[in-house]
């Protein structure tokens, strides 16, 4: 922790008292979005983002967080600490108001926060109320203050435990098991990864993960620190590592236009996938919105114009669309909103109408800047264009018989998908098998009312490594679109998906539990997350898990989906059990593969969700792209998880 420094008009009266806290452990979903794992990080974020806006106001450079060995989480920053003193209003210490209150906050007074992080500004009070255990430690004022807090009701007034010099808050809190009922422990790597994103959209900024609950090979807890010096340029390279570069430098941009802070980092590389990323306030609003609308205007404009002067055009017997500008485009999009407005979805598209011209104003000054400045630069992006553009014109065709043969456009469905007679989609489950044997076993073993398997021959095409005609003609992918009903592209976006039609809720992967069935796990989970990653989103992907062994002694026989589950069951049965190792779906009958995996009663569904599409692009682009090094350190440093869950 540091001196105190700026000090500002961040008091008592700065804090508003929105509503009760009672609601939200009513209704958790509400406030957190679900209570799974999802809803359990965000907890964590939660807390964190009370720091970063301190640090967005310049009154904090350092945050650790600490995963406690019982899944106790630990947030120490460095800022100015939560006030202490009186709230007029409420009548008790402003610290015990933002504990307590929901929506309480700084954030709400325009005087303490310009922006503050977070979609709803819904705080740490939340955190609280779905916790069990609450401690909040404030250093302020030269004192210690301190108060805890069971499931959001305070256990006694707020006291000074102390003396100190510096300034900060340290919040440890653990979750309710009441509230998160199928799991309190965190992941590691979901949280380090949003530490990380945090630390590159805001430069500067120290901050340390670490877990107590594990340590390395050298005895050491495992520990990451995170900080960038240039923010989203550095981003952009670690996105990109496993790409090969098609220019020479990252293009960016950081400043203010209408008074709205913009900041714009891209990069054009040698593939075919566009790969953009955009933030609000530093959450990632992953159904896009008005600044993205404003960065594909820019860029399309400003990129037209320069092709169009350059005369690189003139022997195109077509028109160049905006699709065609942001092939091979990794770019990131931040911006800063004093009072965003969200919708979607997920309430994660920005609304803001007047975003859409200040980032389209600044990605327009900072292409032209840059293409006058480095000319080889310019016409290498102008012929990943025209060679885009090309492509384009014959996935075209290639997408128009996807479309021809859609089911709901009065085409046939495919010839290998057994149907189901359910005609309610939401009822509708879709089985993607590996293999026409395991495809006979898993049509014999469904429930035909609602079940229908679709057999997929082999490992369909590596699309992170395809043009996007050649995604449109592969037959395995036309048949995936054409049983799912979904319809493709847009005038925006010619990968946009669909849904209205789906004919399918509940579309499950289902593989060998083995490395080939990892493989084709994979590769159809890269499918989804490029061209159907809206399907993805909606909460639609599911991957079955079928079991690895059957354990039989006697007339008695159970089922093992681990190695150590295996060891437990053959321990209670007392030895001399006979253990059946299967090594894909096909060595199991009808009704095993049904009780196992199929059955709604018994089986168990993952299902695919992403918690980070940044990271979720980089290991796609890492797992399924060229370069052989970091895919294969992923492995190693993976290789005891037996399935790879996007």
């Amino acid at each position: 922790m540091s001196e105190e420094g700026k000090n500002n008009q961040y008091s008592a009266d700065s804090i508003q008292a929105l509503e009760g806290i009672e609601h939200v452990r009513m209704r958790p979903s509400m406030y957190i979005g679900d209570i799974g794992t999802r809803g359990l990080h965000h907890l964590v974020y939660e807390v964190v983002d009370n720091s970063i806006d301190e640090a967005m106001g310049g009154y904090c450079d350092s945050i650790q967080v600490v995963i406690n060995e019982d899944n106790s989480i630990t947030v120490t920053d460095n800022g100015r600490g939560i006030p202490v003193d009186l709230h007029k209003k409420e009548g008790v210490s402003a610290l015990e108001v933002v504990m307590t209150k929901i929506g309480a906050g700084g954030k709400f007074d325009k005087d303490s926060y310009k922006v503050s992080g977070g979609l709803h500004g819904v705080g740490v009070s939340v955190v609280n109320a779905l916790s069990d255990h609450l401690k909040a430690t404030v250093h302020r004022e030269g004192k210690v203050w301190e108060q805890e807090y069971e499931r959001g009701k305070t256990m006694y007034p707020v006291k000074s435990v102390g003396t100190s010099k510096e300034t900060g808050t340290i919040i440890t809190f653990h979750p309710d098991e009441e509230i998160f009922t199928q799991t309190i422990e965190y992941n590691y790597e979901t949280l380090s990864g949003r530490m990380r994103e945090l630390a590159y959209l805001n430069k500067g900024i120290t901050i340390t993960i670490t877990d107590n609950r594990h340590k390395n090979e050298k005895g050491e807890f495992i520990s990451d620190t995170f900080y960038s010096e240039e923010g989203l340029p550095e981003f952009i390279r670690f996105l990109d590592s496993n790409r090969e570069p098609l220019i020479s430098t990252v293009i960016s941009m950081e400043g203010e236009k209408n008074n709205i802070p913009v900041e714009v980092a891209m990069i054009y590389n040698s593939s075919y996938t566009e790969n953009l990323h955009s933030y609000v306030n530093n959450i990632n609003t992953h159904e896009g919105g008005t600044h993205l609308s404003g960065f594909r205007r820019g860029l399309t404009s400003t990129l037209k114009k320069y092709a169009d002067n350059s005369g690189m055009l003139d022997k195109l017997k077509f028109e160049v669309q905006g699709d065609d500008f942001r092939e091979g485009l990794t770019a990131i999009v931040s911006v800063k909103v004093a009072e965003p407005q969200f919708e979607g979805q997920t309430k994660t598209k920005l609304g803001n109408r007047e975003v859409s011209s200040a980032v389209s104003q600044s990605v327009s000054e900072m292409l032209t800047n840059y293409l006058e400045e480095h000319p080889d630069d310019a016409k290498m992006i102008v012929k990943k264009v025209i060679l885009a553009a090309q492509a384009r014109h014959a996935a075209t065709k290639a997408r128009e018989m996807v479309q021809r043969k859609n089911v709901m456009s009065g085409g046939g469905l495919p010839g290998k998908l057994a149907d189901c007679s359910e005609q309610d989609p939401t009822k509708c489950e879709l089985f993607l098998v590996e293999g026409d044997s395991a495809g006979g076993t898993a049509k014999m073993g469904r429930e035909r009312s609602f079940q229908a398997i679709l057999p997929l021959r082999g490992k369909i095409l590596n699309v992170e490594k395809a043009m996007q005609h050649k995604v449109f003609e592969n037959e395995e992918i036309k048949n995936i679109y054409t049983a799912l009903g979904v319809t493709i592209g847009t005038e925006e976006d010619s990968k946009a998906l669909n849904l209205e039609k789906l004919r399918y809720h509940k579309v499950i992967i289902m593989c060998d539990a083995d490395v080939d069935g990892s493989h084709i796990e994979t590769l159809i989970l890269t499918f989804f997350f490029r061209y159907m990653r809206e399907l993805i989103e909606q909460g639609h992907v599911y991957i079955a898990t079928p079991p690895l062994y059957l354990v039989k002694k006697g007339s008695k026989k159970q089922y093992a989906w681990s190695d150590q589950e295996r060891d437990i069951i053959v321990e209670q049965l007392s030895g001399g059990a006979n253990i059946q190792r299967y090594k894909g779906l096909g060595e199991m009958n009808a009704d095993q593969l049904a009780d196992t995996t199929m059955n709604p009663k018994f089986r168990t569904l993952r299902r695919v969700t992403i918690d980070n599409a940044t990271e979720t692009d980089r290991v796609f682009s890492m797992l399924m792209g060229d370069e052989v090094p970091p895919r294969r350190e992923f492995i190693e440093k993976n290789a005891v998880y037996a399935n790879i869950d996007a």
